[in-house]
């Protein structure tokens, strides 16, 4: 069965019901899908194939770097300018400009050495954001230091890090600046003023801009790392159900290749069996060849039954077989759960008056439902419920178990990502490894089928799983 054969990318458990995982302490980057194997399924791999994916897709261009130190550079240089020159402030111009040539000549040694829009590796993007941490350093050193209302900046390169580089040298960054900060915050020139003397701002002033800049630092970074790491979560289990709905268009290619080999092959065989009966009736009964013509005739005969059959497989492009009752939908989900020592009881009842309902057959709908009842035969004590029951509007289909039910602290989580505790399968009747993906694919592709998907604990015990959809979304229609 095609579906069945899919449920193995899932990497356990739709939604683990005794206790939950903290999300991203490293069971979500191991490996989701290694290749297809022989047997037709898919392995699991530890590896971490899409994450090192994810992870090569991180990092900056250079061409983009170098076109914000451009604009940082014009900004500085007006902002000098400006109160040096234009407003007479005293500072040391001179200095400043100085400091910002550096960065420009270090801007144009980079476009030159690399013009194209090439990806910096990881220790050249820390390089490059450390001289930009530095550089804007130095000149607020110059300029007054934490009390210069552009130290703000400093937060610039370090959330730019937590966003687009790993956690190892994002840290180095951040590290950078707060040693920058320390600094500075012992020693700065005196903040540009236009009276005869110097102002200095009280020390208590000072330290306290200081932890200011260290907090602001601190919090933007990580909270722009987790938005990062969040976003590449998502994408991720996005990958995987990519990958679930491939498979299957992979399985139902095969399957139309099968049924057009049995209608082309089918001409050529009907010819020689015709053949063949005319051969047969002018020769001797019990003579060598009339044997062998005669069995020449019953394997061709085989043949022809062989390629019935493979005609008969379900093929999305035949109509035949694009649309399916209820009980065959059901039939097909609970039949490769039933042999585990788990009762699935499948049921499908409907409203009186209620016009016979037929579906098409849709893989989004068949792999969802799947891994609801595999993760529902997981935590049974003995007996699954999967019912459909429908009227003139609605389908809606429930999967039910006596189990534990889920657990309050992870049935808010459900439909999320990575939502698991089974990393190794432990307690799974199914025996996958559990990284939470099950629960979130499944609900994509039914909300993407249409339906809406919905989950509670019923009494005295157990899960309840809904998938609700209008007939318009899921019947499949007599032709005209």
């Amino acid at each position: 069965m095609a579906v069945a054969s899919l449920k193995t990318l899932i990497l356990g458990a739709p939604a683990n019901r005794r206790r939950t995982d903290k999300a991203g302490e490293g069971g979500w980057q191991a490996g989701l899908v290694r290749a297809d194997r022989n047997d037709g399924s898919i392995d699991v791999s530890a590896e971490g194939q899409l994450w090192d994916w994810a992870q090569a897709r991180r990092g900056l261009r250079l061409r983009l770097l170098v076109l914000l130190r451009w604009v940082s550079i014009v900004g500085q240089i007006i902002a000098v300018l400006g109160t040096g020159v234009v407003l007479h402030f005293h500072m040391p111009v001179m200095a400043c400009l100085a400091v910002i040539g550096t960065a420009a000549w270090l801007n144009l040694s980079v476009s030159l050495a690399w013009p194209g829009a090439r990806l910096a590796t990881g220790p050249e993007a820390v390089f490059q954001l450390g001289f930009d941490l530095v550089e804007l350093s130095l000149l607020l050193m110059l300029t007054g230091g934490l009390e210069n209302p552009f130290s703000i900046l400093l937060v610039a390169p370090v959330v730019v890090a937590a966003a687009t580089l790993n956690t190892r040298h994002a840290a180095m960054v951040g590290l950078l600046a707060l040693i920058l900060v320390a600094i500075m915050n012992f020693w700065h020139a005196p903040i540009p003023w236009r009276g005869e003397r110097p102002f200095h701002m009280p020390p208590l002033y000072d330290m306290a801009n200081a932890v200011a800049t260290v907090v602001g630092i601190v919090f933007t970074s990580a909270y722009a790392w987790q938005a990062q790491a969040e976003a590449q979560r998502m994408e991720l289990a996005l990958a995987a159900t990519q990958a679930v709905l491939a498979r299957e268009q992979r399985l139902s290619a095969l399957g139309g290749l099968a049924a057009a080999a049995a209608h082309e092959l089918g001409t050529p065989l009907a010819t020689i069996q015709v053949v063949t009966k005319e051969m047969i009736r002018s020769l001797t009964p019990g003579t060598p060849v009339f044997e062998d013509v005669e069995l020449l005739i019953q394997q061709t005969e085989r043949c022809r039954e062989i390629l019935r059959k493979l005609s008969r497989s379900p093929d999305a492009s035949d109509e035949r077989h694009s649309r399916m009752s209820l009980s065959q939908l059901l039939d097909e989900v609970a039949n490769s759960h039933r042999d585990i020592g788990i009762i699935v009881n499948a049921e499908v009842g409907c409203a009186p008056g209620a016009a016979i309902l037929e579906i098409r057959r849709q893989a989004e709908v068949l792999h969802g439902l799947t891994a609801f009842v595999e993760n529902a035969v997981d935590f049974a004590e003995s007996t699954v419920e999967l019912t459909a029951y429908y009227d003139d509007r609605y389908l809606t289909i429930s999967v039910q178990d006596d189990g534990p039910g889920f657990s309050p602290d992870i049935i808010a989580k459900l439909g999320e990502p990575y939502v698991t505790t089974r990393s190794h399968g432990e307690g799974s009747r199914s025996g996958h490894q559990g990284m939470g993906l099950g629960f979130f694919i499944a609900k994509t592709l039914l909300e993407r089928s249409g339906a809406v998907v919905d989950f509670r604990n019923v009494r005295p015990g157990g899960a309840f799983i809904t998938a609700r959809w209008s007939r318009s979304r899921i019947e499949a229609l007599e032709e005209a």
